[in-house]
């Protein structure tokens, strides 16, 4: 389960974060995770329940907001979000680039 290993380097940069800004607390987290981010939702909730107590992120709410996968078709150059992952264009069939959906990123920290 590589969320542990994610979490851990989460709250690594939580805490810089925290130093850089002469915070003491952080009081909240959100995240962005791709539908092919290959991380799981739940086990990461579960994961950042787990180790953040006794950091600077103990007692801070988790938000965790899922991104679709975005799509743009090389041929009609229409964007789609895909609801399957059959990565052909919805509209007309062709070739498609991911434009979103296949990372995580650190969104926000509300911090005091």
């Amino acid at each position: 389960m590589h969320e542990f290993s994610i979490v851990q380097d989460l709250l690594h940069m939580c805490e810089k974060n925290a130093q850089e800004n002469n915070a003491n607390k952080i009081k909240k987290v959100e995240v962005k995770i791709g539908k092919l981010s290959g991380v799981e939702p739940h086990l990461l909730q579960t994961a950042f329940d787990t180790f953040k107590e006794k950091t600077i992120c103990d007692g801070a709410e988790f938000v965790i907001h899922v991104q679709e996968l975005v799509v743009g078709c090389r041929k009609c150059e229409e964007e789609s979000v895909l609801e399957k992952n059959t990565f052909v264009c919805p509209k007309c069939g062709g070739d498609v680039e991911v434009l979103d959906g296949e990372d995580m990123y650190l969104m926000r920290l509300e911090m005091e």
